[in-house]
């Protein structure tokens, strides 16, 4: 079927939410060059490709690809697979949120000014874990300069870190400075204490300093400091973020135990030796050590077994407490004042969801564009604004409980490495971006545009993310996700919008959102040639998990097509049919799907052409899409003709159709597609490049000896196969591949 022309200029699809890009439409220096442009770039892209493209880059907590349910195909790899039903593991985080009453450890509530009681420091002190190693060293700094200065992540134990080492050096009392201290200000805090009792070895902690980049914390102001706590016998711990401003200043670098030591650390020392044993060995511990956790929630989590090993508790109480600190530290993020964590960061979190374990800088990049989009939904009088430079890189991933590595990513000219950043638990994406959708409606204007520019972006990357974001809206919130995003995409003049909308759907569905399959089959019967079009090319993505009902799915569309335009089959709905057949063909399903193919084959004309170009478009795909690779369909029928019955374990009531083999179904289906007018043409010529390819191949040119003589039934069938490997030339003009004679010798009139 012919490719269909460029497509009309584009407009916005009209929606409750205005489209980003009327603005620029309307600007003096937009002209109709820039519309070509735009319309020049927005060319079809083939049904397998897109595919690939959405098996790269959809997010790791689908389980796209090899991982699950979108692999599996003709070779299991990650581009030969189809989408496929079951149940998602993301049930619970996209769901309603989970409600499980919290309890804080006694002495982890934050500390306010003044003297810490000893009862606090002597609980802190019998729950916690830290390298040895480690506090030796900053204990032996400590004793030195008298002053020391703690960097760590927030959440990390920085603060009990500090009390503890001030503990261990006999200070007594110990006193917590205000927390708005200055760098500049940081010796007056000892001006007042020349007339207290100078025996006792006094320990003071400042937490959380917060230095500004016009005032950093100098060497000078330690120097000022240690005079005063000297002349006190006194000592002070500082803790501040990672990327503090600091100036001439070597801070130390807290490194948290790992929550395994604190947890068993916590229960020994409230619980004993048994008992704690015991509760470490509970399968619901061990699910919550797999996912990554503050000291502070494990401090919780260790309260919690307590009162579940005292009965105090139910034990799903415990199997859920991962998730609520997850989901807790999510709505800690987006109802912070603006004071307290600033809209850019709120904008790089999102973006971050959308784009867990992409690379950092695509990810920081439309962050910003987020950003902009989030302070004109604040404020429209005023011009958004994103600073250039400034953002800390490393603070900014310590706040998002974020990592960076070093990771290949696909693109078009094959793996590139990357820089990528993630979340450490895998399950924050779906948590945060539900809610952001559900618990802050007010940003959804803002989200709406940013995922239309996403969906406009160039970048596969860029837009299968915005489907993948998409996908878990509609998740959580189908009715808005369909009206506000996936419809007007669907509407959309532009192939871009229309194939971002339909990887929405397909992995919406791959996600477990109920009713996208109703959602085709009315699309598919529709008037709207649009949405045809996507319910058409999301069949083939998520049909083989029903392939039946696919596949008559199909079959109605190409029946309606013929009867609407019967002079005119080969337009842009008619190329996705078959498209669509390809992929299933070719998807987790492919014997199923081919039983399907033979058995209704001569139903219709309209039904016989789609299956025809359908399978003829499923041979033109090689292993990994190289131009020399196995053919996939034939490699297919390889394996099937060369395995024994006993492999197959078939029911002996299942349906005929079901039990048809490509060792009988490929031959069947090139017999019919050789012997038709239609496709004749380019059945030979897939043909001929299976000959170029085993000119290369000794397995190909097997596999090729193998199908060949089932294709022969009639002295016609004989003539045109043999008329091809007797006249094919080699490629580029040379000579005839020796491996078409060879082929010829197979060859037989049955």
């Amino acid at each position: 079927m012919s490719t269909p022309e460029a497509p009309e200029a584009p407009h916005p699809a009209g929606t409750p939410v205005p489209e980003p890009a009327a603005a620029d439409e309307h600007r003096p220096d937009a002209g109709a060059a820039d519309a070509d442009e735009s319309e020049e770039r927005d060319q079809p892209q083939d049904a397998w490709s897109a595919r690939r493209d959405l098996v790269d880059h959809s997010p790791r907590i689908m389980n796209v690809g090899a991982r699950a349910r979108f692999g599996g195909g003709l070779l299991g790899g990650d581009q030969h697979g189809g989408i496929s039903g079951g149940h998602f593991t993301g049930d619970v985080i996209l769901g309603g949120k989970t409600e499980v009453y919290r309890f804080s450890a006694p002495g982890t509530a934050a500390l306010a000014s003044g003297e810490v009681p000893e009862a606090t420091l002597a609980e802190l002190e019998r729950g916690f874990a830290a390298d040895e190693r480690l506090m030796e060293h900053l204990l032996r700094r400590l004793r030195e300069d008298r002053v020391l200065v703690l960097a760590g992540g927030r959440f990390t134990g920085r603060r009990t870190a500090a009390l503890m080492l001030l503990r261990r050096l006999g200070a007594q009392p110990v006193r917590t400075l205000v927390r708005d201290t200055t760098a500049a200000g940081l010796a007056d805090q000892f001006g007042d204490e020349q007339g207290r009792d100078k025996n006792n070895t006094r320990g003071h902690v400042l937490c959380d300093l917060a230095p500004r980049r016009d005032q950093p914390l100098r060497w000078t102001h330690l120097l000022a400091v240690r005079e005063r706590l000297a002349e006190r016998d006194a000592y002070l711990v500082i803790t501040l973020d990672p990327g503090a401003a600091l100036d001439d200043v070597t801070a130390e670098e807290w490194r948290p135990p790992g929550a395994a030591e604190v947890l068993a650390a916590r229960l020994r020392a409230r619980t004993d030796a048994e008992t704690a044993a015991k509760l470490l060995a509970l399968p619901q511990v061990t699910a919550f050590l797999e996912h990554s956790h503050q000291p502070r929630e494990t401090a919780e989590f260790a309260t919690l077994l307590v009162r579940y090993a005292n009965g105090e508790v139910a034990e799903n109480a415990v199997g859920e407490f991962s998730l609520v600190s997850l989901e807790s530290q999510v709505q800690e993020w987006f109802e912070a004042q603006e004071s307290e964590l600033h809209l850019r960061d709120k904008a790089f979190l999102v973006a971050l969801a959308a784009f867990d374990g992409g690379p950092y800088a695509l990810t920081a990049e439309l962050s910003d564009l987020l950003y902009r989009h989030l302070q004109e939904t604040e404020n429209r009088a005023r011009v958004p604004e994103v600073p250039v430079f400034g953002t800390h890189v490393a603070k900014r991933l310590q706040l998002a409980r974020a990592e960076m590595k070093w990771e290949p990513e696909q693109t078009e000219w094959g793996p590139v490495d990357q820089q990528k950043a993630a979340f450490r638990d895998e399950r924050a994406a779906l948590v945060l971006l539900r809610e952001v959708w559900t618990g802050h409606p007010s940003a959804r204007p803002a989200l709406i545009s940013w995922l239309r520019h996403l969906a406009e972006d160039g970048r596969p990357l860029v837009r299968t993310r915005a489907a993948s974001t998409v996908a878990v809206l509609a998740r959580t919130d189908l009715p808005s996700a369909m009206a506000l995003v996936i419809e007007p995409w669907g509407t959309s003049k532009r192939y871009r919008h229309r194939l971002v909308a339909v990887n929405a759907l397909a992995l919406a569905h791959l996600v477990g959102t109920p009713n996208i399959p109703r959602i085709l089959d009315t699309w598919c019967e529709g008037d709207d040639p649009r949405l045809r079009w996507v319910a058409v090319r999301a069949y083939g993505l998520i049909g083989a998990e029903r392939p039946e009902q696919a596949l008559a799915a199909l079959r109605r569309a190409v029946r309606r097509l013929y009867e609407d335009a019967p002079d005119d089959i080969d337009g842009e709905v008619g190329d996705e049919l078959a498209e669509a057949v390809a992929l299933l063909l070719l998807s987790a399903a492919s014997d199923r799907v081919l039983g399907e193919l033979c058995a209704h084959l001569d139903d219709d004309r309209a039904v016989h052409d789609l299956t025809l170009t359908g399978f003829i478009g499923a041979c033109t795909h090689t292993e990994g899409d190289e131009r020399y690779g196995p053919p996939l369909v034939l490699d297919w029928f390889a394996r099937a003709a060369t395995e024994r019955p006993a492999d197959r374990r078939m029911a002996a009531d299942q349906p005929a159709a079901d039990r048809m083999t490509a060792a009988h179904g490929v031959p069947f289906l090139w017999r019919a597609a050789l012997a038709d007018p239609g496709t004749t043409r380019q059945a030979l010529k897939v043909l001929s490049g299976w000959v170029l390819i085993a000119d290369r191949s000794t397995s190909v040119e097997w596999a090729l000896a193998a199908l060949l003589p089932r294709l022969v039934t009639t002295a016609t069938e004989y003539e045109r196969l043999s008329h091809l490997l007797r006249t094919m030339p080699g490629e580029d003009g040379t000579p005839p591949p020796e491996v078409a004679a060879r082929l010829l010798t197979v060859l037989s009139v049955h």
